[in-house]
Parts: C-alpha cells; structure tokens; sequence
C-alpha cells in the first residue's frame, strides 16, 4: 500500500492510500463470493452464476463498493502509520477510485488530536477557608445521631402531631381506587408535610385500630390527572408510635460507637467534622485552580471529541436513572426538557470537561508525569476490590491505556494542586461559589421519611463523570 498527497489543514488531515491490483482483485473476488448467494440470473440456479457474466450485466464495478469497504480500515491504519499523527474519531472516506490498472485509491480525512498550549499552571492562587468548626456544629451533628437512634414505642393514647403512626391506606376517586394510592404498614410522622394538605391533621386525635375515611383535594399543580381532583383515602391506624430520643451521657456514646465517654465520642465528632470540612475545602481548592489553569488554556477542539464526550453523559444519565426506575425520557420530561434540548444544555459541560482533559494530558506530557507500571497494576487491583471482579477478567476488559489515561490525568491535576497557593480571602469570582468551612448535617430522616413510596415525585440525581455533572433543578411535581 501506498500513502499520497497527505495535507493537514483546519484541524483536520488528509490523505490517499493507493492498494496494489493484484490485492484489490482478492477483495473484489470475496465480495462476488460473499455477495453470489443473493444473485439470481436466468439460465442459472440461484447463486451459481459466474463473476464475469454478473459484471457484465451489472457493471464491472459492481463489487467495487464491498471490496474497498472491506479493506478501507487495513487501508487507514497503514496511512496512519505514514502520517505519524494522532487522531480522533472514525475517520471518512471522501473519494475512492479504481485506475485503468485495476489499482484501488481512497481518499480519508480525520480529525487531528487537537495541538494543546498551556497557559500559567503553576503557582496559581485561589480561595481555601481554613477549617473552623464550632461548638454549634458537633451538637448538630450529636443531635443528628441521637435522632437516628431513637426508639418508636407504641402508646395507648390520641395520636399527637411529632407521632408516627403505622397505617394502612387506599384511595379513591369517585368511588374507585386510583393508582398509586394503595399502601400497608406504612409509617408516617404526622407534622412532617410529608403527605398532601388535610391528610396528616385528619389523623390527628386518632387511636390504634381506629377506621378513617380522610377527604382531601390534590393540589392543582400535582401534574397528572389527579391535580386538583377531590379524593378520599380509607385508613386504618394500627399503632401510635412516640419517638423517645436516647439521653446523650456515657452509655449512649458506648451504643453508638467505640468510645467509652461522651467527651471521647463527641471529640471523635469533632475530629470527622474537620476532616469533612478539609475534604471539602480541598476539593473547591483544587477545582477553582483547574478552572484558572483552563482558562490559560489555547486549544481547538474537534466537534468529534465534544460529541462523543455529550455521549458518553447521556449514556450515564441513561444507566443512573434506570437505577431508580426511570427512562432517560421520564427523567427529561420532569425537567420539562427532551434529549435534544439536553443534549444541547450539556454541550457547555462536554466541552468544559474536554478541555481539562486535554490541559492534563499536556501539563503531565510536560512535566513527564506517566504513571509507572507498578501504579498501573494497583490501580488494577484497587478497581478490581472496589467492584468485587477478577482482576485478569478486570484486566480483559478495561484497556490498559484508559487506566494509564485517568492516572496520567489524576497526576497532573495533583501536580496543579500541590503548586497551588491556598489564600485566606475569597477572590471576587469566587466570593458566591467559595467552599464552606464545615456543614452540620440536617436532621436524620426517620425510616418512615426515607421509604415514602407515594408521597413525593422527584427526578433522580445526576450522576457524575469526571468533573461533576451540573443538571437543572428537577420540579416538584406534588405530594400525596
């Protein structure tokens, strides 16, 4: 094979790869062979008839198409090899042709791997807040696994807002079940608005075993065809729960955990809190001195590359919400977008992540930052202990050069980090987004909270790739 007329222009390159005659004649000859089966000529049985009489009556090149299909890959890897140039994408055929000597010309263009030119990446200053956690902060944290250890004992008594109660209920309208609102044994906290309006304050004042019949009227926005529709749940109350929170002394904290004091467990809570805290800071750190080094960052990238990156996000938003029960367009539809429109809102994101990736691979190229083969196998072994798989089977379909890739990558963006000067004053682009110093976590759910299966429609969370996947808000849609 020979490769011809090579010309890079506008990201792209272009180049001939001529094939000999005597090899186009194979490709031709196995295209008639694959292709005779189908061909039925009068005067002969289906599939007999001869190469030269099918080109006669259709055209001498009438395999010419199967066979340089058939060779055009051979044909663009040997190109590539004279070329010397890294591309990206399926390359396309523009032209092929067949000289009067029966030799095979095509004609390919790629896209080139975009050339990369670094802008400042070292030394660079962002916002870190140093880690301050308060007094206030560990009692929120205390109270928080306090309240995941209280008791729900059953009590002979009116059933009070701050109660659970275990219910049975079914709804109906206009005298028929609808779909949806049917449970047992469910356990709901009254008080919590966990349900839709009149429907918890009716069962306040109810006892164990008692009968209910609750109207109430779904909000008009509740987005199907029970939206604003008058209803009536029948329930039957089984028990009247009250929550008793466990004191917070020694024997608590030796429940809960391995210390034998209050004093130790909460120091221990202090400790999880600041290393929380640092985790976060770090992390709005590092992503803030990312963003400044890409921003430095000249590059042109391929439509090819931005594609197959907004791909890759719609295949893992596709496996994410499929998790939780969901279609991609069931998760669209509560966002009121289609895949169009999301594919479009993700291009920014796709393009974004691009970028950073190829600033990595160039700072890494630079600073010669290649992962040893020793950092290659325990990458390998961490991964195949992280998913429970074979580490040979692991080995078999996770190529090699993807595990050196994100290593290489991971390195680089250390390498930004560990150069990186933390400031103590957030920088006026950075003042709305700077990390917090330590967050208290909200009030545990109860299990009855956690497990509502009717109560409240809300779209999956996005999940994420390389940098974080920012979707838009999903909308309420109502509650039961």
């Amino acid at each position: 094979m020979d490769t011809k007329n090579i010309e890079k222009k506008d990201g792209k390159v272009r180049f001939q790869v001529t094939v000999e005659p005597e090899r186009f004649e194979q490709e031709v000859n196995k295209a008639y062979l694959k292709n005779r089966k189908n061909i039925l000529i009068p005067g002969f049985r289906k599939g007999k008839a001869p190469r030269k009489l099918v080109e006669n009556l259709y055209g001498e090149g009438v395999f010419y198409e199967d066979a340089m299909e058939a060779i055009a890959l051979e044909c663009y890897r040997a190109g590539l090899e004279v070329v010397e140039d890294r591309t990206v994408g399926d390359p396309a055929i523009t032209d092929y042709k067949v000289g009067d000597d029966k030799s095979l010309t095509i004609t390919f263009e790629a896209a080139l791997y975009p050339e990369v030119t670094l802008g400042e990446y070292k030394g660079l200053t962002a916002y870190k807040p140093a880690v301050n956690v308060t007094e206030e902060q560990v009692d929120a944290e205390l109270r928080a696994v306090q309240k995941r250890n209280a008791r729900f004992l059953a009590v002979d008594r009116p059933a009070q807002n701050g109660d659970t109660l275990l219910i049975d209920f079914d709804g109906y309208l206009n005298g028929k079940r609808f779909k949806g609102g049917k449970a047992e044994n469910y356990k709901l906290k009254l008080g919590s608005a966990t349900f839709i309006p009149g429907f918890e304050e009716q069962l306040v004042g109810a006892v164990a075993e008692e009968d209910r019949d609750l109207p109430v009227t779904f909000p008009e926005d509740y987005g199907n065809e029970l939206g604003g529709k008058d209803v009536v749940f029948k329930v039957k109350v089984h028990e009247v729960q009250e929550e008793q929170i466990p004191e917070l002394d020694d024997d608590f904290a030796q429940d809960v955990s391995e210390y034998d004091t209050l004093a130790d467990y909460r120091a221990s809570l202090r400790r999880d809190l600041e290393a929380r805290a640092e985790e976060r800071n770090t992390a709005g750190f590092r992503s803030a001195l990312m963003s400044k080094a890409a921003e430095g960052v000249t590059v042109t990238i391929p439509d090819v590359m931005i594609n197959t990156r907004v791909e890759s996000i719609v295949e893992e938003y596709t496996r994410s919400v499929s998790v939780q029960g969901y279609t991609l367009d069931q998760y669209l539809a509560m966002l009121n977008m289609n895949e169009a429109s999301f594919r479009s809102f993700m291009r920014p994101q796709a393009e974004s992540e691009v970028r950073s990736e190829l600033m990595l691979e160039k700072i890494a190229q630079v600073e010669g930052l290649a992962p040893t083969a020793e950092e290659i196998e325990e990458e390998y072994k961490k991964s195949a202990e992280k998913y429970e798989m074979d580490l040979d089977y692991l080995k078999s379909v996770l190529k090699e050069e993807i595990v050196k890739g994100e290593l290489t990558r991971k390195k680089a963006a250390d390498f930004i980090l560990a150069n990186g000067v933390p400031t103590d004053k957030p920088e006026t682009d950075q003042a709305e987004d700077a990390p917090a110093e330590a967050e208290a976590p909200a009030e545990a759910e109860t299990a009855a909270e956690a497990e509502a299966p009717v109560e409240k429609i809300e779209a999956p969370a996005a999940p994420e790739t390389v940098e974080k996947i920012e979707a838009p808000a999903a909308p309420e849609e109502g509650q039961v």
